[in-house]
């Protein structure tokens, strides 16, 4: 969906260089290392890394997708739809879109998520109860292409995006 070329990465070790080497040591399953305790729990459990949105705009959507001309996808699409907004109130549900908008190729509704805590909840919970559709998880951040393309994680089939809307907005 995106040429991993277009765009630059900073090093994962930045601010983590030159510290002593990792132990080899193998964990009790003979499989995983141990590995030293931190000073301090990672930051990322209290806030979205930056350059993602920690503010009303939210760090997270998620488009959830179904066949809009399949009535049992209809069916399960709103019945989950109906699910998020009792369990997951303090997320933001958007309407049920019965056709393609934007860059969606197909019918699809939104959630919001705001924190790493609600992330945390509720993209499991989505992974277990989403059924036969496909979601679309991409971070907010300055970078809408970016973010629906190299940024975006699928569940279930990945979809082709219209990516033209995109370019038109760059343009301008």
């Amino acid at each position: 969906m995106s040429d991993p070329s277009l765009y630059t990465y900073p090093s994962p070790l930045e601010g983590y260089q030159g510290l002593e080497p990792l132990p080899e040591q193998k964990a009790a399953d003979g499989k995983s290392y141990v590995n030293p305790p931190a000073e301090k729990k990672s930051e990322a459990y209290n806030a979205f890394v930056s350059p993602i949105r920690n503010d009303e705009r939210s760090g997270f959507d998620v488009h959830i997708y179904f066949l809009q001309t399949e009535e049992e996808e209809v069916k399960f699409a709103t019945e989950l739809w109906e699910r998020i907004r009792r369990e997951f109130p303090e997320l933001r549900i958007y309407k049920i879109w019965d056709k393609p908008i934007g860059p969606h190729p197909m019918a699809m509704f939104e959630v919001n998520i705001f924190t790493p805590e609600q992330f945390g909840a509720f993209i499991p919970w989505l992974v277990i109860n989403r059924g036969p559709l496909s979601a679309l998880i991409h971070p907010n951040t300055d970078e809408e292409e970016r973010d629906h393309t190299q940024r975006a994680t699928w569940m279930g089939q990945p979809l082709p995006l219209n990516l033209r809307l995109f370019k038109r907005m760059s343009r301008k």
